[in-house]
């Protein structure tokens, strides 16, 4: 696949940016909803073609962030015939590992946890072994990356294990709180990155929010409750 197929906001970008509707929802004037491509078999196929064009060759084992990391990465997966593991909040997972607590743009969340795995053979009787494994070449992937805390959290995670992360792959990158000036009172991820030591990460988004102008429509009555849900 050609070079032009990563490029953000290029010819294949626009293709998935014109069915990703956005929405208010937990107080975020524009929550972007990636089912909109989901419902287009075509789109959801191109979106799968590219992350595994992109990475054939380069990597062991592919992360999925809880939820919607599930969507995207057991198919590239597939795709590229190597093991998916999930990323997912504590107290979901039994038998599991878990990570600190992290900050989203909507508030604060306990952390990540992965799967110890299952035992490999019998000089594993205490299920000791991990789905990620020391020097394992790992691609963390997820709908969508805003401040980057839930990659983070991902991150430290695999690290503590031994393993690289090669980069965090994601449908949507908010470009707005990469590296924002101080005056706009918005998080910056590079500095949070930074203070965390994980800034030699890097970050691939296929669709940033310059393109994406699609407001979804909402039942009349609609009401955005704020919630976590």
């Amino acid at each position: 696949m050609a070079d032009e197929a990563f490029q953000q906001d290029g010819e294949v970008a626009q293709r998935i940016a014109a069915v990703i509707p956005f929405y208010q929802y937990k107080g975020i004037p524009r929550f972007y909803d990636i089912t909109g491509f989901l419902q287009r078999p075509d789109v959801f196929q191109q979106v799968i073609d590219v992350f595994a064009a992109r990475y054939r060759g380069k990597i062991d084992s592919i992360g999925g962030f809880d939820a919607r990391g599930f969507v995207l990465g057991p198919p590239i997966a597939l795709a590229l015939k190597v093991p998916f593991f999930m990323l997912r909040k504590p107290g979901k997972m039994p038998n599991s590992i878990s990570s600190a607590a992290y900050q989203v743009e909507y508030g604060k969340r306990g952390g990540m946890c992965i799967p110890r795995g299952h035992p490999l053979d019998a000089s594993d009787p205490l299920n000791k072994s991990t789905v990620v494994k020391a020097n394992d070449r790992v691609l963390l992937v997820d709908d969508l990356v805003a401040t980057g805390g839930t990659l983070s959290s991902g991150i430290e995670l695999v690290r503590n294990l031994g393993a690289t992360v090669v980069e965090c792959a994601c449908v949507v990158e908010l470009k707005m709180f990469v590296d924002p000036p101080a005056e706009s009172g918005l998080p910056s991820r590079k500095k949070t990155w930074e203070e965390k030591g994980i800034a030699d990460v890097p970050v691939w988004g296929l669709v940033s929010e310059d393109i994406l102008t699609m407001a979804g429509e909402v039942p009349e009555g609609y009401v955005d409750d704020g919630e976590e849900h």
